[in-house]
Order: structure tokens, then sequence, then C-alpha cells
């Protein structure tokens, strides 16, 4: 929840307007209506995890080229997830805003 609420508040500040799933089927219903600049996902969710999420998202006309940064709990080095399709990887530890801006600062225009 704090982890939620810390990039949450992060990217409101650089100009962001935050739309929260609880989980990745809840995400892929929300994106039916919705054209982010930007998705954000876990990796271990309910209902439908972040790889599951991701794949569908890769898979559909209308969100393949949405960037996607995946949070996760460890580093790759550490068994942290590695997922090739996503933009960026920020791991959930004490300089996340640091990762953040730097994943933000690498995405396309």
């Amino acid at each position: 929840m704090l982890i939620r609420h810390t990039v949450s508040r992060f990217l409101e500040s650089r100009g962001y307007r935050i739309e929260r799933a609880t989980n990745g089927a809840e995400a892929l219903e929300m994106l039916k209506t919705l054209q982010p600049d930007l998705i954000l996902t876990d990796i271990q969710m309910p209902k439908l995890s972040g790889t599951e999420l991701i794949t569908a998202l890769k898979k559909n006309p209308q969100t393949v080229g949405i960037p996607i940064v995946i949070l996760s709990g460890r580093p790759r080095e550490q068994g942290g997830i590695d997922d090739s399709r996503a933009c960026f990887c920020v791991h959930k530890d004490i300089d996340i805003e640091e990762q953040l801006a730097k994943a933000l600062d690498a995405l396309p225009e």
C-alpha cells in the first residue's frame, strides 16, 4: 500500500493522471475505455498476473504501443523479473522515486 501511494504521488507530481486497478483483470477491463500514456504493473497480482497482463497488452493493437514499467520486489540478479517486453523495471526499495525518474526519462516521447 505504501509503495502504491509513493508511486502515485510521484507520478502525479510529474503531471500524470492516475487510474488504479487492483488486479490485472480489472486493468484490462479499464483499458477498454482508457488510453493511458503509461502502464505500471506489479508482477504478483490476483486474478491476472503482471506477466499475463503484459501478454494481453502486447496482443491487443490498441495497447501494444503503450510503454510498460514493471514494479518488482527483487532485482533480476536476486531472482526478480526480467521481462524484455517492458520499457523498464523498477525495484520496490528505498530509492523507488529515483528509479521511477530514470524510467520516465528513458521512455520514448
